[in-house]
């Protein structure tokens, strides 16, 4: 479903990728010209990958080398970050991570208020900021396999992050250098893993499917409702619409693996080998951890198992059987709340289960046999559906987002209608004032984005007659339907406070205005992220300032009408003052011309008394205007951290690789000394030099070498090396000797032959010049010459001198010859015959042509081409020997070689003259 759409060499770099990002795993998949969708492999050639990082000093690890280290030293690996992202410090799940990772030092950031990982004294890193290196980590990954560079991906999100946790996403992918196309709901993005591939089932008629999705940690269930619709752009095409979610965000794998690990632990205190107790110690607990995931996944296809760990504290071994039973026991409250999120699900849709087709399985912990038996008893279905990949719906159904998005691929359309989990509202206060002239305060309130609202979506609102500068606040709406622990999770409900001032001024300066209220233009994009894209005065006010004119000055005045301040909440933020621009020039006139027919409908009641009304935008141009006001910059200060975490790593690898090679040119070269081949090209002194030198730097090795610089390891082996360059020159000269020569004789012989037969082929039928016999006579007497004198004059030398036989210059004798000869063969293989004398042909003897018969069955062969001669392809069939009247030519056979040291030697051949 997926095709590139222009083969153009442009393209070699147009692959994109997606990151379906877990709580604990995270699986990347990419799309590339001749790769329509695949799972990229890691370095350990796994399908996921641990959401991991390792920080030590001067080093970081991921995935699974991080896992590896995690056992170790717990202290200095992060994972599970995904729970405190865009949490302040008095979270509830910040104090729950700190429960699960005793080991890592959660401290408040003061300025944002969130928290920060204190790492040592000099170096802290946020929780995006760790992210960010995991997510660059996999952009490696993706475009390892890809074999190209990758700059584009769509990332996956669980579908109740706020929105604080998605800027906090996108920040991190900002570090990581990453352009996201789009943030996808995980569940969005398996409905439409499953739509793609049953697109012919799809239909006028409705269907409703629930996606059941418990992954390591959390748990969310979707329905989701497929249909065709048809379309102005591109007809009739299925669509996927979200109708309902319900979630809970920590019941998941993890939490059940934290009770057996804790399980684990009592078996163990119990056993009472140690008078330690075991859960104070953080490296046994780590253990413990790794073995309780082994033991959950055991127990899913096993009734009991054993638990066993070598050395897990003071070099005592554990050894405990757990059954399933048990297992079930400790996790029984867990279990219980499984039917929630399909309850909520359900409300949010306002379906019943009879209106559900059938329930699918997503997510590793879905695996768990008792999940499945209360799920199933939930729902009231007869079987629970497990047609698709429960581990990489998420990963594919984003990528075909990613292909779809990117200008590079073409796909089939299918049509994606996600929805908002929580309402947005904007509330203001006003002051009216009564009948009997006293003032009071009204607070007011209007739904900007409802519940399960559908994105992307503009909206405006209209505040009418306001003449002064005033405040409103952009706010959560109705958050009734989360529990008491969810609200608490859930963080502050403000989101942004907008302060409009020059309003009155403006008033005050053109009192003759008319004010047609002032809009306020909000966009909820492809990520679920809200924008308030601009703040503008009524058409009759921007009138007098040159209102949809393509004037720059006249826009720079009506630019200047409104100061906007934004006070960032979100939990995560507090921002600079912005100034808020409208779009200018047509982008401008078009969009004002789409606001004056909006207002065209009549105002309400609570309109004409003040209050705002809100008014959905249609077909308004999706490109956003480079002055829109962003509910949260991006710290580039992290992107320049990250790139120095990188070229740390790179100078790392670079130090190791140099060390590796240090040191097995010591242990090679030391062992090569008491080899024949290299004690009979050394003198004693110098052996004893080279052997001095070696120990010398062995014994540096040892004291220094493992903590020296690149630089210096990088010259001690150059100072080795130039030190041994002229032994291991002679050593490899004198190997090359006996092949090169042997190729070099075989040539020579070869050549000879050919000339001397080309010498005896008659004045008339002769095919090659005299000047062209001449020089190969020449090239061939040259280089008999210079072997014999060379040859002789390296005899007389002794194996420890420098050699005067150098194989480069055998090799270019050898080419030399070699394309002299390839010349003369190419223009024989071609040669057309001479006519033939008709007298000539009356007395031609019987003799001579039983001659000319006896070469009918000859085989004609080609040569093979010489790596320095040009191929000459013929303009015609070359002639056969078969015809009667035909002149001598040249037959040329394959030589038996018996020189398989010459892999240049390409033109061995016997050569016959054929005379008629």
């Amino acid at each position: 479903p997926i095709r590139i759409r222009q083969p153009h060499s442009s393209l070699q770099s147009v692959a994109v990728m997606s990151v379906d990002l877990g709580s604990e795993w995270m699986k990347i998949a990419i799309v590339k010209p001749g790769v329509p969708m695949e799972i990229a492999l890691n370095k350990e050639s796994r399908r996921k990958t641990p959401v991991a990082v390792c920080l030590k000093e001067n080093e970081r690890l991921f995935g699974d080398s991080a896992l590896g280290v995690a056992v170790k030293n717990p202290k200095v690996v992060y994972r599970f970050l995904q729970s405190i992202l865009g949490k302040t410090a008095d979270n509830p799940q910040v104090a729950q991570y700190q429960k699960h990772f005793p080991e890592h030092q959660l401290q408040r950031d003061e300025k944002r208020g969130t928290v920060f990982f204190k790492f040592s004294e000099d170096s802290q890193y946020t929780p995006e900021e760790l992210l960010g290196m995991i997510l660059n980590y996999s952009r490696g990954l993706a475009q390892d396999f890809a074999e190209q560079p990758i700059k584009d991906a769509v990332i996956t999100v669980p579908a109740y992050f706020n929105q604080a946790e998605r800027r906090a996403v996108l920040q991190a992918a900002h570090i990581a250098g990453l352009k996201v196309l789009q943030l996808i709901n995980d569940n969005t993005a398996v409905a439409l893993n499953y739509g793609v591939f049953r697109r012919k089932d799809i239909n006028s008629t409705a269907q409703n499917i629930m996606f059941y999705d418990m992954g390591s940690g959390s748990t969310t269930a979707t329905i989701v409702m497929y249909q065709t619709v048809k379309t102005k752009e591109s007809g009739t095409q299925p669509q996927l619409q979200i109708r309902g979610v319900g979630f809970d965000r920590t019941l998941g794998g993890f939490e059940m693996e934290l009770r057996l690990r804790d399980h684990l632990a009592k078996l163990f205190n119990e056993q009472k080998k140690s008078k330690k107790d075991v859960r104070e110690n953080l490296r046994a607990m780590a253990k413990l951890l790794k073995e309780a995931q082994r033991l959950k996944t055991v127990l899913s296809a096993n009734a009991e198992h054993m638990a066993q760990i070598e050395g897990l504290m003071d070099d005592i071994d554990f050894k405990a059987k757990v059954t399933r039973s048990e297992f079930e026991a400790l996790c029984e409250d867990l279990f219980d709340r499984v039917p929630g999120p399909v309850k909520e699900a359900l409300a949010a849709a306002e379906m019943n289960m009879d209106e559900i087709d059938q329930v699918i399985l997503v997510g590793g912990s879905t695996r768990v046999p008792k999940v499945q038996d209360v799920l199933l008893k939930a729902v009231g279905k007869e079987e629970l559906s497990k047609n698709i990949n429960a581990d990489e719906a998420a990963a594919m159904g984003a990528v075909y987002q990613a292909a779809a998005l990117s200008k590079a691929f073409k796909v089939k359309p299918f049509l994606v209608r996600d929805a908002a989990v929580f309402p947005i509202q904007v509330e203001f206060s006003r002051e009216t004032e009564e009948e009997d002239g006293v003032k009071t305060v009204k607070h007011n309130k209007r739904i900007l984005f409802q519940r399960m609202a559908p994105y992307p979506q503009r909206k405006v609102i209209t505040f009418n007659r306001y003449m002064d500068d005033f405040v409103f606040y952009i706010n959560y709406g109705d958050l009734s339907f989360l529990s008491e622990q969810d609200l608490k999770v859930f963080g502050s409900q403000n989101l942004t406070t907008v302060k409009l001032s020059g309003v009155g001024s403006s008033f005050k300066k053109h009192s003759e205005a008319e004010s047609k209220g002032i809009k306020a233009h909000f966009n909820m994009d492809e990520s679920g992220v809200l924008i308030l894209d601009r703040v503008k005065l009524g058409n009759t006010i921007s009138s007098l300032f040159g209102g949809g004119s393509s004037d720059p000055t006249a826009n720079t005045l009506k630019c200047n009408l409104i100061k906007l301040i934004l006070t960032f909440c979100f939990s995560v933020m507090v921002q600079d003052e912005e100034e808020v621009t409208p779009e200018a020039g047509k982008d401008q006139e078009q969009s004002e011309k789409q606001e004056e027919s909006a207002q065209e409908k009549p105002e309400t009641e609570e309109g004409k008394e003040g209050e705002p009304q809100a008014e959905e935008q249609k077909d308004i141009k999706e490109d956003k205007a480079e002055t829109q006001v962003r509910l949260f910059i991006l710290n580039h200060i992290s992107g320049e951290l990250l790139q120095d975490l990188t070229d740390r790593d790179l100078e790392k690898q670079e130090r190791e690789k140099t060390l590796n090679s240090l040191e097995a040119f010591i242990f090679e070269t030391q062992d090569k000394l008491y080899q024949d081949e290299y004690q009979a090209v050394v003198t004693e002194e110098e052996k004893e030099q080279i052997t001095g030198k070696l120990s010398e730097a062995s014994n540096w090795m040892d004291e220094e070498g493992y903590t020296a610089g690149t630089k210096e390891l990088k010259e001690k082996l150059s100072e080795l090396k130039k030190l041994c360059k002229a032994m291991f020159f002679r050593v490899e000269e004198r190997k090359k000797w006996p092949d090169r020569l042997a190729a070099l004789n075989s040539m020579l012989n070869h050549s000879s032959i050919f000339l001397k037969s080309a010498r005896l082929i008659p004045e008339s039928d002769q095919i090659f010049t005299e000047v062209e016999l001449k020089t190969l006579e020449r090239v061939i007497n040259e280089t008999m010459t210079w072997k014999n004198e060379t040859v002789a004059e390296q005899d007389k030398l002794s194996p420890t001198e420098k050699p005067v036989l150098l194989s480069k210059d055998i090799e270019a004798k050898l080419s030399l010859l070699d394309r002299e000869v390839n010349y003369l063969l190419n223009k024989a293989k071609f040669a057309k015959p001479k006519p033939k004398d008709k007298a000539k042909d009356k007395n031609t003897t019987t003799t001579e042509n039983s001659k000319a018969n006896s070469t009918e069955e000859a085989e004609k062969v080609i040569p093979p081409k010489s790596d320095d001669a040009e191929e000459v392809k013929p303009a015609e069939e070359p002639p056969t020997v078969e015809k009667k009247d035909e002149e001598p030519i040249l037959e040329l056979n394959p030589a038996e070689n018996t020189d398989t040291g010459n892999p240049q030697s390409t033109n061995q051949f016997n050569i016959k003259i054929i005379l008629t």
